[in-house]
């Protein structure tokens, strides 16, 4: 029930605040269950996700669609409803009738409708608890001035505000979610001041309320206000102050979707109960009221998805999920229509009010009219049609439910197959039967089902990706860049997918699409890490130093706007800027390249990355001895060298010990040091692979003996004095 407008009570207090009794009017009218079931939702569902979903489908059955249908009931069981609301009955419905059937045409729309609904679904619960509650204020007797109801009404609007900003602040996780991308200081400064208001607002309110009337009879709607205080309030709180994240879909798919729609039938099975009563021609038959509700509420949500996917061979879980937006939308601007308090017909049978309304039909109802009279009367083939479609419904229903849970067991191949049976047009979870496929080393069979996946949702980058891996891991390299060429006609904007044509592309030997589909995918998503350092790495192999080292840059300024847990490794990182100061160098930025290799030394020595550091210390040396810094350029040498023989790398001693005795030679210290510094370097020349590498230290080592002459075979038999005065040396 959406927001229930509020008008001065126009009758005397009602003699009984209860609708059924206390106790079922609290927990579930009121909400005193919200605090165990919420619990439950934030923490036991963590531990044993796929049992809950099962749970949460299983009870949509009983809870969810039943709601759905009760709003149906009320607004098209009667002829007068349906002619008052026909703007809604008929032409809103029709409107999001075609709205459904262009969606599974163009699922790019899919995404926004599924937005308008995850984020409208809050502020629809917001409004059903602000009319239960405003109704219980009314029947406890309670007579509020326009500004403290002004003041109620604007916390309960508040409440929903500081959930839409934690909605939409930053960049969404979930593919059909559209954020706003607010701004996090926005976002969180704005939620904060949000809070304060809502504080400010409710003690007014609240203090006006509780001298309206008697505390006691007042418990109802203090246990609303503490229900939105947890529905909303609470876990922004936590999140805002713990950084929990909060997906939008549990909004709308979890237990607060199940509490709200058991709270939506306790109100409306009360006023089909007392509508009943006023017509003494039938009686109140609560169980045939509920199997209506059930049988309705399965004919929403269950057909539809199953008929698009079998008959047109679309894919379920798209279809699915665009029936699940558009009947909640539809419910959402329906139930505004036909549920509010200054209804006289409304406020009678929910208010006790003694006003009484003549109960004058339309006789505009038409064919329609003719065939739900006929469909609902008495007679026995309409009986027999009813009794009928209700059990199809519960049986098609109860597949549905199986398989629901056959789909989630990806540890069994065998229930993905049965339930693929009862529909393989199901792109997820032909995904799912893949990879279970696949870990059973069934590859050919992987294949089959993530090319069906493919088939039913050619936009769906999950099953693509695996087949692509799989392609790959094959060697079929010709048909895994065929495959990204044809996924480019249904996802042009697709990132990641661009990516990986740009990998594909450059195994295949085709360098200009590669750098072209890099390019691509930066301009459609400038944070793209991984298309910034592929292009890089091309742009430095052919020679592009200074475009190459600005591309190693970005990437940098990526990993350093990303949370810390979702970072690359240290040495990768460190990677990436000696590459970028390697470019820099060859681009004679030699200031820059300094810059770069004290960064990634500084990022090594916290990291405990020692051949790192000892890299980056001997690059940064060899800049240092060219521009003319002779001490710097000592004192790196000598610290790399001594972190080699810490981690006992042999290559990389051979190598800093060749390049410090060089070093040495051309800064014209002694000879014997110099020489003393090649020996050792031979002694680990059994660790240097590149042969043309053993002869230029082979060649430099007999120079440098030329030179000392005599001392030599004397400095040979005693190494160790002349390396360690070599790495005393100071300038």
């Amino acid at each position: 029930m959406t927001r229930l407008s509020q008008e001065k009570a126009s009758s005397p207090a009602a003699p009984s605040v209860w609708i059924y009794g206390p106790a079922l009017d609290l927990v579930v009218g009121c909400g005193a269950w919200s605090a165990p079931l919420l619990l439950i939702s934030y923490f036991a569902i963590a531990s044993s996700t796929r049992t809950w979903s099962v749970v949460f489908y299983a009870l949509a059955l009983l809870f969810n669609y039943p709601h759905y249908m009760a709003t149906i009931y009320r607004a098209y069981h009667r002829v007068e409803d349906f002619q008052k609301y026909r703007i809604f009955t008929v032409y809103t419905t029709g409107l999001l009738l075609l709205t459904g059937l262009l969606s599974h045409f163009w699922l790019g729309v899919l995404p926004f409708i599924f937005t308008l609904y995850l984020t409208w679904s809050p502020w629809h619960y917001s409004g059903q608890n602000y009319g239960l509650f405003m109704m219980f204020a009314r029947r406890a007797g309670a007579s509020l001035a326009q500004a403290e109801r002004r003041a109620l009404y604007g916390a309960f609007i508040v409440s929903y505000l500081i959930l839409f900003l934690g909605f939409h602040t930053g960049p969404s996780p979930d593919a059909l979610f559209v954020s706003l991308g607010i701004p996090a200081a926005v976002g969180r400064w704005g939620q904060i001041g949000l809070g304060v208001v809502f504080l400010a607002l409710s003690g007014f309110g609240l203090r006006g309320l509780l001298q309206a009337a008697e505390w006691r009879k007042l418990i109802p709607c203090l246990t609303l206000f503490s229900s939105q205080f947890l529905w909303f309030l609470l876990p922004t709180a936590m999140a805002v102050i713990k950084g929990w994240e909060i997906p939008q879909s549990r909004y709308s798919s979890g237990v607060l979707a199940v509490m709200h729609s058991a709270q939506y039938l306790w109100i409306t099975s009360y006023y089909a109960q007392r509508e009943a009563g006023e017509d003494r021609s039938r009686s109140w038959r609560p169980w045939a009221y509920f199997a209506v509700l059930i049988a309705g509420g399965i004919a929403l949500f269950v057909p539809g998805p199953w008929l698009a996917s079998r008959v047109f061979h679309y894919d379920f879980t798209a279809s699915f999920l665009i029936f699940t937006a558009l009947v909640n939308l539809h419910h959402f601007i329906l139930d505004g229509a036909i549920w509010k308090l200054r209804d006289g017909r409304i406020a009678e049978l929910l208010l006790n009010s003694k006003v009484r309304l003549a109960n004058v039909a339309s006789s505009a109802g038409g064919r329609l009219a003719e065939v739900w009279g006929w469909f609902s009367g008495s007679a026995p083939p309409a009986r027999l049609v009813r009794v009928g479609a209700a059990l199809l419904l519960l049986a098609w229903g109860t597949i549905d439910q199986a398989r629901y849970y056959l789909a989630l067991r990806s540890e069994n191949a065998s229930d993905l197959q049965r339930a693929a049976v009862l529909d393989s047009f199901d792109s997820s979870l032909q995904t799912r039967l893949g990879r279970r496929e696949m870990e059973d080393g069934h590859p050919l069979q992987a294949e089959a089902a993530w090319r069906k996946a493919m088939q039913s949702n050619p936009a769906d980058p999950a099953p693509r990706q695996e087949l692509l891996r799989l392609l790959v891991q094959k060697k079929r390299f010709d048909e895994a860049y065929d495959l990204t060429e044809s996924s480019l006609h249904y996802s042009p904007r697709d990132a990641n997918l661009l990516v990986d044509r740009g990998l594909l592309a450059l195994a295949e030997g085709h360098t200009d699409q590669a750098v072209e589909s890099w390019k691509r995918a930066i301009a459609i998503d400038p944070a793209q890490l991984l298309a910034h350092l592929y292009l890089a790495n091309e742009l430095d192999h052919e020679g592009e130093a200074q475009i190459a080292a600005t591309q190693y840059k970005m990437v940098l300024n990526i990993i350093v706007q990303q949370p810390l847990a979702k970072r690359p490794e240290a040495e990768k990182t460190i990677a990436i800027v000696l590459r970028m100061a390697d470019c820099q160098e060859r681009a004679s930025q030699s200031e820059e390249a300094v810059q770069s290799y004290q960064l990634a030394a500084k990022v090594a020595a916290e990291t405990k990355q020692n051949k790192l550091e000892s890299i980056a210390n001997v690059n940064e040396a060899a800049l240092k001895a060219e521009a003319g810094r002779v001490g710097d350029a000592l004192r790196l040498y000598q610290h790399a060298l001594q972190l080699d023989d810490a981690i006992g790398d042999r290559t990389s001693s051979a190598e800093d010990w060749f390049a410090y005795g060089r070093f040495l030679d051309h800064a014209q210290f002694p000879a014997r040091l110099v020489y003393a510094c090649l020996v050792k370097a031979e002694s680990f020349q059994d660790s240097i692979a590149d042969e043309s590498q053993r002869k230029l230290l082979a060649d430099a080592t007999g120079q440098a003996e030329k030179r000392v002459g005599t001392e030599a075979k004397a400095i040979r038999r005693n190494l160790d004095p002349g390396l360690q005065e070599a790495l005393a040396l100071r300038r």
